[in-house]
């Protein structure tokens, strides 16, 4: 059985220039589909990122990325598929894990991110953006004018009895 990520690209960080590297990476039709079927879709016509890798100070490295999807989800409500497009940057930091006995965890000072390990010395670039395109999906999506039938209004719920009125009132005179 194959363990490795669907849509990886793992590049080892120590071959890095000084200033950085930039790729363009995309998913081909077989890495689409894998992806497709990781995260549900209908159908993962494109994925495509620009990332750059840069190293930073520590044996830590930065990556930035932009990428772009066009996929079809399906509707919650009634099952019709609904084209998406995303488009989204992100960033990510690098490092080495420290072998303390902690989480595995590191963040630099309080108000910066954590920082992601590597694996095997390398970092997938690849998969860093099939994890960002999951986050970036709706995870509810409907389509235009798509209602649940019975979805009562906030006017019906507010007219609505309390089940503990329904309560009070079964309970005999003179009791607490």
């Amino acid at each position: 059985m194959n363990n490795s990520p669907e849509f990886s690209h793992r590049i080892d960080p120590r071959r890095l220039p000084s200033g950085g590297e930039r790729y363009a990476i995309h998913a081909n039709a077989e890495e689409r589909a894998a992806l497709g079927r990781r995260f549900a879709l209908c159908a993962l016509d494109r994925l495509e990122a620009k990332v750059t890798l840069t190293p930073m100070t520590g044996g830590f490295y930065r990556l930035a990325a932009e990428f772009e999807a066009d996929l079809v989800q399906t509707c919650t409500v009634t099952l019709d598929p609904i084209p998406a497009r995303i488009a989204e940057a992100f960033s990510l930091t690098y490092g080495p894990i420290a072998d303390s006995g902690d989480s595995g965890e590191i963040v630099l000072d309080g108000d910066s991110e954590p920082v992601e390990p590597f694996e095997d010395g390398m970092i997938d670039i690849g998969e860093a953006v099939a994890q960002q395109l999951s986050l970036a999906l709706d995870p509810f999506p409907r389509a235009p004018g798509a209602a649940i039938e019975n979805e009562a209004d906030l006017s019906d719920r507010q007219q609505r009895e309390s089940p503990f009125a329904a309560l009070a009132r079964l309970r005999k005179p003179g009791q607490a």
